[in-house]
């Protein structure tokens, strides 16, 4: 019986520390298991990459004049689904300028998925982006930065660079704006890339937040950059 105990003990230990190296590497922001991740690009040079989850949605065209009128060109990481729901305003991105990348088609976890799953969420969201008008380069960033193998496994196979972040100022909770501008401005580094959820409904306090945010870092004598300028900044 106490041979029992101990060996059921010990797989309990084993299992508990597989889920937590599992759990761990599925929500890494820094490393993954196949592909080329990045969170960061190292360099002296003060740029920051501007980053938006999400959408389109409603709040695109807000969004797009307040960047319009800073002059700063951001990445928006969109979802497939929500680009088919509303065409005009992926179209309006694209037109603007701005560089646009895949965030599935769902929004669903990307962990314990099959390949299959994974083929369909990336390439039908790749075909709505195209549709927008859209032609440069295209990165991906998992739905709340989750991946573990088969994921990771077809992105390097495509060639496709994961696109993390370094500073997510409006992640946790819902931040007032002027929290969300602070930490923004105290967290960047030269290289930066920042994540911002504007889209919904309830982020008013993040999108208030984008020209202020702009208007700090440029004070601090940083630029706007897209992440594939930033990224080109690292090779």
């Amino acid at each position: 019986m106490r041979r029992w105990i101990i060996a059921s003990s010990i797989s309990l230990v084993l299992v508990l520390a597989v889920a937590s190296a599992t759990y761990s590497l599925a929500r890494s922001r820094t490393y993954q298991l196949a592909g080329e991740l990045v969170s960061r690009v190292d360099t002296t040079e003060k740029v920051v990459a501007l980053t938006f989850d999400d959408g389109p949605s409603d709040s695109t065209p807000q969004i797009l004049d307040m960047l319009a009128e800073a002059g700063v060109s951001a990445t928006f990481y969109l979802n497939g689904a929500a680009l088919d729901r509303y065409p005009e305003h992926g179209a309006r991105i694209a037109r603007a300028g701005h560089e646009i990348g895949n965030h599935t088609y769902t929004h669903r976890r990307m962990v314990f998925v099959s390949a299959g799953t994974v083929a369909r969420e990336v390439e039908t969201t790749d075909a709505a982006i195209a549709r927008t008008g859209y032609r440069g380069p295209v990165t991906f960033r998992p739905p709340h930065g989750k991946k573990l193998w088969t994921l990771p496994h077809y992105l390097a196979e495509h060639r496709r660079t994961t696109v993390m972040w370094d500073v997510e100022p409006d992640s946790a909770g819902t931040p007032e704006t002027d929290r969300i501008v602070e930490e923004t401005a105290t967290s960047v580094r030269p290289g930066s890339i920042v994540l911002l959820h504007v889209m919904d409904d309830s982020r008013s306090a993040s999108r208030a937040a984008v020209p202020l945010i702009v208007g700090r870092l440029r004070a601090d004598g940083y630029r706007f950059v897209t992440v594939s300028e930033l990224l080109a900044l690292g090779r």
